[in-house]
């Protein structure tokens, strides 16, 4: 994993550094929302432009799955044990 790997990862939450645990989540939260395949595809009545729509939204969705697993490991920190 390198910068590049951690910046791509930010860019496609639309975060910046730092990050907490409540930001990362709400942006994955919100992006998840946004390309949701079933709600992203339905912006058009095109039979074929639906299902190029549904393919990048599903794509989008696994790299927005992606990118919150390597900045949940790498940048918010574990909570101490009390």
């Amino acid at each position: 994993m390198s910068a590049q790997d951690v910046a791509h990862a930010l860019d496609i939450l639309g975060l910046t550094l730092p990050v907490t645990s409540d930001a990362l989540d709400r942006a994955k939260r919100v992006q998840l929302y946004n390309w949701n395949p079933t709600r992203y595809s339905n912006l058009t009545n095109n039979p074929t432009q639906y299902m190029q729509a549904y393919k990048k939204a599903e794509e989008m969705t696994k790299l927005i799955e992606a990118s919150h697993a390597l900045l949940s490991a790498l940048l918010v920190p574990d909570e101490p044990e009390p």
